[in-house]
Formats: C-alpha cells, structure tokens, sequence
C-alpha cells in the first residue's frame, strides 16, 4: 500500500516508522530540522522495553513530490490541518482514503452523521470550509490514538505507553478498504481495530483530552498527577461529566464509566500531555480542538458546561499571555 504521513511528531513518525519496516510504501511529509533529521539518519523509535529500531523513510517536503497515494495519514495537530489538507490535493487519486488522527474532536463528526445536525460545520474547527471542500466525506477512515509518546530530537520518537489504533468509516460500515488499513497496521505491529461506532471511541478518548490536557497546561502535572490530586480529580471528573452529557444528546453511549476513564488516564502514569509538551516547547496548543469543539457542541445541544467553559477561559488567557506580541491585543 502508498501510504502518505503528513508530519513526523510522535504519533506520525512512530506510524511511518513501523509501517515502512513492515514492507508498505510510506512516504513523510514534513519541513525543517525534522524533515532534515529523518532525511539523513531515518526515524529513530525508542521503545519503552529500552530495544531502539532506525528506519529508514522517504521524506518531502510538500505532496506534489509524493505522488497519488492509497492512503494519506493526516498526523499533524488541529490548528496545521488547513495547511495540510490543502497540500494534500496532490496526493489524492480516485480512491484515495484520508485518515484523520487528531485529539479531540474532528472537523467532520456531522459529516455521515444523521438527525437534525447533519451535515453542520463545526466553526471552531473550520471556520472557513477549507477541510470540508478539500478532503470529501466518501475518502475519510477515522483513527482515535491511544499511545503516549513524546519527540526526544528531531527524527527520534520515544515510546512511553499503550499502542492502541480502533479506527473505522464515518457511516459505521465494515468496508473491503478499512480492514485492509487495519491489516497494514496489524501486520506492522499496531494494535488496530475496526469499529462500528468511531464516534463513541472519539468521545471516550476526547473526554481524557479536553480535561486532563488543559489542566496539565495550566499546573505542570503529569496525567497521574492529575488523577490523584483530589482538586483536580474533582474537576476532571466534572468536566467529564459535562462532556459525557453532551455526548448522550448526540446518542452517544460510551463503554467505559468516568471513573475507569480516570482509571485508565492515571495507569500512564508520569506522562507529560501533548498540550503541556507543547507549551514546554512554545509550540501552538491545540485549544479549539480539543476544548472549543466540545462547548459548541454544547451549545448545539443547549447542554451546560460551566467547568469546561472556565478552563477554556484560563487555557485561552494562558497562550495568550505567553505570546509576546498578542499581549494588549
């Protein structure tokens, strides 16, 4: 299979890396010191049991020297994804399928979806229509990450935790294509799965993202610290709650309760969220995506969400105040 991955962090490089050593034809797509690192020495896996693997990996620099794909993998963050999207034309053929692997919820949870929202464009995610235009409907497989992961230098993944892929059509069908991404994952030692319902996955994982990201933003604290500080296990668990209802207006029901959520977040352990590793690093946080998506959706449900409302107000003011040039704005 071609297999395209646009951007090389942690979860992209760590995809591309194990899916050219399983033998698939895998080109990244990337700029700078990581399209540099990976062009000269490859991508680097360092994995938790300590074994590190090298391998070695086609990069560009844009879609146009890649050529039409059987699969692009869109790994970049939420806020890179018009850029992306965009570049991505070059790569699309006939049957060309796009994996979506953001946090969060994704620019085309209405698309497929059914019922009175049908179809809705979630402004916070794509305000002006860029993604719904580019990347059509009929092309997208969905993927929700569970692996904790962090870029220890350019072209160098290091894996901490968990390596788990369900992914699935929008419309909830068991198509010929994504058992066959399924099988190119499984066969590069990816734990990947088909699921019937991707939207009740991409809750379940969104609601971790949308509380224990931010709060980790704003306190330095790793998920377990997170889980067994009782302040702040208490408004995790609010949060979540405020999400998980309105997740329940959309006929959403998830198959973990809250506290094995938790559960599961603090069994990680001292992991650095991406949004924190991002802050560290003065990279752009990933807000709308992973917060902004949820309270319009609140409002389009008419469900209350006043904790996630006042950490979204305190992780906003956060990426403002530590940008210089937006102070005063």
């Amino acid at each position: 299979m071609r297999i395209c991955v646009f951007g090389t962090g942690a979860i992209g490089g760590l995809i591309a890396a194990r899916l050219a050593r399983a033998g698939e034809d895998v080109t990244i797509i990337d700029r700078g010191s990581h399209l540099r690192a990976i062009k000269k020495n490859g991508i680097t896996l360092q994995w938790q049991d300590g074994s590190v693997e090298t391998v070695q990996v086609k990069a560009v620099d844009k879609g146009a020297d890649a050529g039409e794909q059987d699969l692009v993998v869109l790994a970049v963050k939420a806020h890179s994804l018009e850029r992306a999207a965009t570049d991505a034309q070059d790569l699309l053929g006939p049957k060309t399928m796009v994996m979506t692997l953001q946090n969060g919820l994704p620019w085309w949870y209405f698309q497929k979806h059914g019922g009175a929202l049908d179809a809705t464009r979630l402004m916070s995610l794509d305000p002006g229509g860029t993604l719904t235009k580019t990347i059509h409907a009929d092309r997208i497989i969905a993927c929700v990450v569970y692996l904790a992961a962090e870029v220890a230098e350019p072209g160098v993944v290091r894996h901490i935790g968990a390596n788990r892929f369900p992914m699935g059509e929008i419309d909830g069908r068991v198509t010929d294509r994504v058992q066959a991404v399924e099988a190119s994952f499984v066969k590069a030692g990816l734990q990947a799965s088909v699921l019937t319902d991707i939207r009740a996955e991409i809750w379940l994982k969104a609601l971790g993202t949308l509380s224990l990201n931010p709060i980790s933003a704003l306190t330095n604290a790793t998920m377990a610290e997170i889980c067994r500080f009782p302040e702040t296990r208490a408004l995790t668990i609010k949060m979540m709650q405020e999400a998980q209802a309105i997740a329940a207006k959309l006929g959403i029901s998830l198959r973990q309760t809250i506290e094995q959520r938790l559960e599961s977040a603090e069994a990680v352990g001292p992991h650095k969220t991406s949004m924190l590793q991002d802050l560290a690093t003065r990279r752009p946080l990933e807000i709308e995506g992973l917060i902004g998506a949820v309270l319009e959706m609140a409002r389009l449900t008419d469900t209350p969400a006043p904790n996630i409302e006042a950490v979204y107000a305190l992780i906003r003011l956060l990426d403002k105040t530590r940008r210089p040039e937006s102070r005063g704005a």
